[in-house]
């Protein structure tokens, strides 16, 4: 399976005033499906249902639909950068409207900082799944897609109607006994445990980190 984020830009950053406390918050659209975006990818809208549905369940409405500040090189969120809560994401028509509430964390600081310095934000939904090349070019996503978050804060999305644009990291991940892993990496960690001459063992681990070198 693919890493795959998706960017937009058109979101709002509002202030509400609850109890004399003053809360700041993300909102606009977070998902889009039955759309081909510039990247040339298209999120079915069942397979958006679905997983929407997943993700609310277990992680919305559990308090623990958190998401990062930056680019996150996998699929795991990063406990260190969470910036924001997500506390809301329902269904609009093709879109997902989603609200997420600002937190006073490290990151979270350093996004209100920004937003109120005038930076232009925008968010990027993060998941993994599988891709299938349609004979009219497009990439759809397969109904195995599983999102890690609805939504990253992120400083350089850029796209137009709607503002989507996609990237798909080169690496594959895998599930392994529920944990995700790097493709690349759970290969190489059965290979090393195949071997059992210490010496072979000593030379493959330098083979294999001289592999993994030249595919960075």
């Amino acid at each position: 399976m693919k890493l795959i984020r998706e960017e937009i830009e058109t979101v709002d950053f509002i202030v509400e005033d609850r109890n004399g406390k003053k809360n700041l918050y993300i909102e606009g659209v977070f998902l889009q499906g039955n759309i081909k975006n510039r990247n040339g990818r298209m999120y079915p809208m069942e397979t958006l249902r679905r997983e929407v549905s997943r993700y609310n369940e277990n992680h919305v409405q559990a308090g623990r639909a958190l998401g990062e500040l930056g680019h996150p090189d996998g699929p795991t969120v990063n406990l260190d950068r969470v910036s924001h809560k997500i506390v809301s994401l329902k269904e609009s028509g093709s879109n997902f409207i989603g609200k997420a509430k600002i937190l006073s964390t490290p990151m979270g600081k350093i996004a209100q900082s920004l937003i109120g310095e005038g930076v232009r934000l925008g968010v990027s939904s993060r998941g993994i799944g599988s891709l299938k090349m349609t004979r009219e070019g497009t990439n759809v996503v397969g109904d195995d897609f599983m999102l890690a978050t609805a939504a990253d804060i992120v400083a350089d999305p850029s796209a137009p109607d709607a503002f989507v644009e996609g990237i798909m990291e080169g690496k594959d991940w895998v599930w392994d006994g529920g944990i995700l892993r790097e493709k690349y990496a759970e290969k190489t960690y059965k290979h090393i445990n195949t071997l059992v001459d210490q010496k072979k063992l000593d030379e493959q681990k330098l083979n294999l980190f001289d592999d993994f070198l030249n595919s960075i």
